[in-house]
């Protein structure tokens, strides 16, 4: 135990942040620290441990060592059970009688303000987080036990997490108002493959789908590809002409009624896939969680988007 009173958060916090930033000194400014407080913190958490954290020489210089690497993750457990923490507190010193924190993937943020304003009206003794981030992130936070609950698409295999399904979650093809195949009322994939695909970064559910949509249209042929980071970034490169994607319908519901963006008819679209609501399995949800789950499953037509796809 002598070991583990040893440790402090601002050591296990100096150690993360030489990681992420890459040098001593990117971290100290980052901290505003000097340089040799943040190497001090680094020191004394190695002699506490009694081995190196950091790879000292070569390419892999600053990076973890199999010690440091274990430090990591135990630091983002404890930074994750602090912050639920400090959130439960928060809301108790408000007079809230509890809290919850909801994550979703970006994609669904579209519709995710929705069920907080809506939960605001209807629970307003409960508060809510609402927590965005792509995919990587999101499951990484679920899987730290961050989140109360959580909304995404295809749920991950590892960990293994039971979700229950929410609502079907179309995708479509769409392009500017004004491209040659928008108002063609069937388009066949020989016109399809040659268009650009604007595409998600990788490790992106929607990118996911894309490409596997794009492997079975055009059997071997290369369609041409540009990447965006984001669905807001791919709604203007497709508004723009830059080409066209495979998108979330509930992320463009908004530009397709005003007309701005227009879905393109053609074999096998809408891909519908589903939205499921997730929660850690080895955490027990709070009664005001509960709650929120339960309206959640049963009010989704108060917050998902409404589209007529044909």
């Amino acid at each position: 135990m002598k070991r583990l009173d040893q440790i402090t958060l601002k050591q296990l916090r100096a150690l993360h942040t030489i990681v992420d930033e890459g040098t001593i000194a990117a971290a100290a400014e980052r901290l505003g620290l000097t340089g040799p407080a943040v190497h001090n913190q680094l020191k004394l958490l190695e002699d506490s441990i009694g081995s190196p954290l950091l790879q000292r020489e070569g390419r892999e210089r600053n990076m973890p060592t199999p010690q440091g690497a274990a430090l990591l993750v135990a630091y983002a457990d404890a930074r994750a059970s602090l912050e639920r923490a400090i959130t439960v507190i928060d809301a108790l010193n408000e007079g809230k009688s509890g809290s919850v924190i909801l994550g979703v993937v970006s994609t669904a943020k579209y519709f995710a303000p929705k069920i907080v304003a809506e939960l605001r009206a209807q629970m307003p003794e409960i508060t809510i987080n609402l927590r965005i981030g792509n995919r990587a992130t999101t499951i990484g936070a679920l899987a730290r036990g961050e989140y109360d609950l959580c909304i995404m698409g295809r749920p991950p295999r590892e960990p293994l997490i039971p979700a229950t399904s929410l609502c079907q979650h179309p995708h479509v093809i769409i392009a500017a108002a004004d491209h040659p195949l928008a108002h063609q009322r069937q388009v066949c994939a020989q016109d399809l493959i040659k268009e650009r695909f604007v595409l998600r970064e990788p490790g992106s559910g929607t990118r996911i789908l894309t490409t596997r949509f794009l492997d079975d249209l055009a059997e071997g042929y290369e369609v041409e590809t540009v990447e965006m980071a984001s669905n807001e970034t791919i709604k203007q490169a497709v508004l723009c002409g830059l080409g066209v994607a495979l998108i979330s319908a509930h992320t463009v519901a908004d530009e397709i009624r005003t007309g701005r963006l227009v879905t393109l008819c053609t074999e096998g679209v809408p891909i519908y896939r589903q939205w499921y609501l997730l929660s850690h399995p080895d955490l027990q949800r709070s009664p005001g969680a509960e709650r929120v789950r339960d309206w959640i499953l049963t009010h989704t037509d108060r917050f998902i988007p409404k589209l007529d796809l044909g």
